[in-house]
This record gives structure tokens, C-alpha cells and sequence, in this order.
């Protein structure tokens, strides 16, 4: 058969996966999206709230988010990009402080002079580095502690470390905090240094829906309800769904996790098998509130007290219109933690009691009656963890199961996960497959 004209499955019909399907579609393949879910977008698709519909989890597009842009000008939303400057805030010591400007990072109470020097010296320095690889070779807490010092990084890191990625900060390489740096850095590198964010209008549910109207329009076919329990090669790459349909392609790419991809696919070896499995995963609980009110004018609110059962509050109504949301406030206040944790077992009205009565503590202005829906998103498996010499164990997108091909977020290796990394993983690593093809 012509290599032009083979068959191509891509498994998740994610960010990831409809980037894949429509970079193939263009070099003339024909492909098939499998999605387990009734609808695209993974961990970027939406839900009703009452009738308001909006994103599970939250996301926001950065000036310098340029894969995510190039994306959406293709299939022709462009025009519905909003640009807003936003604020940032942050809790420490049970009072809530903004944190949006220079003046204020400098009348900032926490920390003294020489303190928010050292702080702003480690973030100018982090935002220079080129040489990423340099970073993995150390821990977060080392390094931080090197540039910012022990006071700066109990009182600030430390609290937003764990805050992030629990007690598994102390496995976690210097190369996260350089990355996370480096992209919020580059939102701030128009003239003023102001915080310019971005949204779509409808958020990530027109982005999804244009996204596959413009793949079928390419000649992309979507499955979807489609759970692939098994890959295996006979003449060609069988896949067989839990509804017992089977189906033969000539190549596929799975875009899941590492643990599912090779559980699928029996055939692999053991060695690499066990690097996939051996990959370390966060997950997120993130509550959605929707309120009657503002709480701040703060897109961003870090926290520095300990015990707070959120890692942040995610005002995206600070963000976002309101007439996006019928008048109301969108507040998310995720909780990142390891997949075993109770807390992703945890019924909705225990996760209510306990994130609600800690934002009416934070904010004793609201009560009950501002709280017009809670709803809970939960993911056990959203980004993989920056270890230690993170991206020389990272195994290939090739695999020992000749034309099966893994490639999936845990592929970022010098970036932090979120959409725009995500499109730029895809569209790479499959040049690398399209190359050898």
C-alpha cells in the first residue's frame, strides 16, 4: 500500500489526539479517532453547571502560547480570542495581598527587602537560563534555596511547592520551577510587563466542537464511546473496543497515560513496560463554585498558609466575562495530589464541607447563600512528575510492537502541562514517526 494511503488510528481525542489527526490529514493519511468519552477534548472539555456550560478544569491561553494560537486561527476561531490583563493575588498569613505590579511585589509584608531581592533575583535568573538539563540534574528545594535563600523558601516556595505537587516536591527536579517560570514569565514581555491572558469565547467547548467539525471536514472519523481495551498486531494493528468492535489499521498512536498505553498492548516488552509504568503521575480534584458575587479582583490567588485544602483560587470570572457565564462568578479551587490519595474517593458533599468552609474562613464576606452550584471534577492522572534526570529515562515514542506508538503528555520534558505544550509535543514527535514513514 501507498504510504500515503495508509490507515491511522490515534487513541484519545484530546488536545493531543486532534492535533495528530489533523497533522496526518494534511500529509494526505486517513484517520480514525477512538474516544472513550461522548464527545472530544479530554482533560480540556466541558460540563454543564446548571445549564451554564463551561470547562471541567481550568485553562487560560498566554500571548506567548503561539502552537495554541497557530491552532485556532486554522480552524478559524482567531477572531473569538479575548485578551484581558489580570491580577494576581496571594494569601499569606491569613490576609490576602495583591501582587500584580513591582510596587506592590516591594510593599509586599511577608518578607523583608533583602528577602524580595533574592525572590526577584531567582525568577530574573530562572527566566535567562537556556540550559534546562543543567536543572534536572538538582532538586527544586536545592536550587531555590541556593538563589532565594531558606526564609524566602519556607515562607514562599515551600508552601507553593507542596501546594503543587504535595510532599512529592522532594523528588522533583529544579527543571519544574524553571519551566513554570519561563511561561509565565513570557506573558509578561509586552512593553508594561502587564499579565496578558487569553479565552475563547465558549470557552473550551467551541474549541473542541470546531476543532472536530474541522477534522470530519478534512476527513478525519471520530469513535466515540469507544474504549480501546486492546492493541495486537496480526497482518495489521488490530484494535479491539469494550464493546466487543473490532478494527485494522496499518499504524497507531496511543495519546492515554503511560500505565494504560502499555496495558493494552500485551505484546510489549517487560523493559518497557515497566519505564512506562515506573513514570510518576499527579492528579487534580478541582470544585467548580459558582457564585452570585466577585470575591477579588484576583485571576490568581496563591497560597502560602499550610493545611488550606486547595492549591489556589482560580477566579476565571476575573478572567472571563461574566455574560459568558449568564451574570454568574466561576471560581475553581483545584487540589493536586497523587493518584492513590482518599481524597479522590471522597464524596462530593465531604470535598463541599471542607474547601467551602475554608474559602468562607479566607473570605468571611461569604457565606452559603452566594453559592449557586458545586460540582467536582476529578482527573488521577493529569501530569507527570520532573524527577530527577527526568528526560534521559523518558522511554521513545517507538515501541517494541512494530507500528504502535506512544506519544502523551508525559513527553514534556522542558515545559509545564497545558495546551499550548501539548500541541507541541504532538506536532514534534510526529514528525519524528512521518520521517522514518
Amino acid at each position: 500500500m501507498d504510504s500515503k494511503n495508509k490507515n491511522w488510528a490515534v487513541i484519545g481525542g484530546g488536545i493531543m489526539g486532534m492535533t495528530l489527526a489533523l497533522r496526518l490529514a494534511e500529509k494526505g493519511k486517513k484517520v480514525t479517532v477512538f474516544e472513550s468519552a461522548d464527545k472530544p477534548g479530554g482533560l480540556a472539555s466541558s460540563w454543564s453547571m446548571d445549564g451554564i456550560v463551561w470547562d471541567r478544569f481550568y485553562h487560560v491561553i498566554l500571548m506567548s502560547d503561539l502552537n495554541t494560537r497557530k491552532i485556532l486561527k486554522q480552524i478559524g476561531l482567531e477572531n473569538e480570542l479575548n485578551w484581558v490583563e489580570t491580577k494576581t493575588g496571594f494569601y499569606s498569613g491569613g490576609k490576602l495581598y495583591s501582587m500584580s505590579n513591582l510596587i506592590e511585589f516591594f510593599k509586599f509584608p511577608p518578607i523583608n527587602l533583602i528577602d524580595k531581592f533574592r525572590l526577584g533575583l531567582t525568577i530574573f535568573v530562572a527566566s535567562r537560563i537556556k540550559n534546562w538539563q543543567r536543572l534536572e540534574k538538582m532538586y527544586v528545594s536545592t536550587w531555590l534555596i541556593r538563589w532565594s535563600g531558606k526564609r524566602v523558601f519556607d515562607k514562599i516556595w515551600l508552601p507553593l511547592l507542596k501546594a503543587k505537587l504535595g510532599e512529592n516536591y522532594k523528588q522533583t527536579s529544579a527543571a519544574f520551577i524553571w519551566a513554570t517560570i519561563q511561561r509565565m514569565y513570557a506573558a509578561r514581555k509586552s512593553g508594561l510587563k502587564k499579565e496578558m491572558f487569553g479565552y475563547v469565547s465558549g470557552g473550551y467547548e467551541k474549541v473542541n466542537s470546531r476543532f472536530a467539525e474541522y477534522l470530519i471536514e478534512k476527513g478525519v472519523k471520530f469513535e466515540l464511546g469507544a474504549k480501546v481495551t486492546e492493541v495486537s498486531r496480526k497482518n495489521k494493528m488490530q484494535l479491539s473496543l469494550a464493546d466487543k468492535r473490532s478494527f485494522e489499521f496499518d499504524k497507531v498512536i496511543s495519546t492515554l497515560s503511560s500505565k494504560p498505553s502499555v496495558q493494552i498492548a500485551g505484546e510489549l516488552s517487560l523493559v518497557e513496560k515497566k519505564q512506562h509504568q515506573d513514570i510518576s503521575y499527579l492528579g487534580v480534584v478541582c470544585p467548580s463554585v459558582l457564585l452570585n458575587r466577585p470575591i477579588s479582583p484576583y485571576y490568581v490567588t496563591n497560597i502560602t498558609d499550610r493545611n488550606v485544602p486547595f492549591t489556589g483560587i482560580i477566579e476565571m470570572t476575573a478572567l472571563v466575562d461574566r455574560k459568558e457565564l449568564e451574570g454568574k462568578n466561576l471560581v475553581y479551587l483545584p487540589k493536586y495530589d497523587v493518584p492513590e490519595s482518599p481524597v479522590f474517593s471522597d464524596e462530593d458533599h465531604v470535598l463541599r464541607e471542607q474547601f467551602l468552609g475554608e474559602l468562607f474562613r479566607m473570605y468571611p464576606e461569604l457565606t452559603e447563600e452566594n453559592v449557586l452550584f458545586w460540582g467536582v471534577s476529578k482527573a488521577r492522572i493529569v501530569f507527570a512528575l520532573p524527577t530527577i534526570a527526568y528526560s534521559t529515562r523518558l522511554p521513545g515514542i517507538r515501541t517494541s510492537l512494530k507500528d504502535y506508538y506512544i506519544i502523551n503528555s508525559a513527553q514534556i520534558i522542558n515545559g509545564t502541562l497545558n495546551v499550548n505544550e501539548t500541541i507541541q509535543v504532538a506536532e514534534s514527535k510526529l514528525e519524528e514517526i512521518i520521517y522514518e514513514d
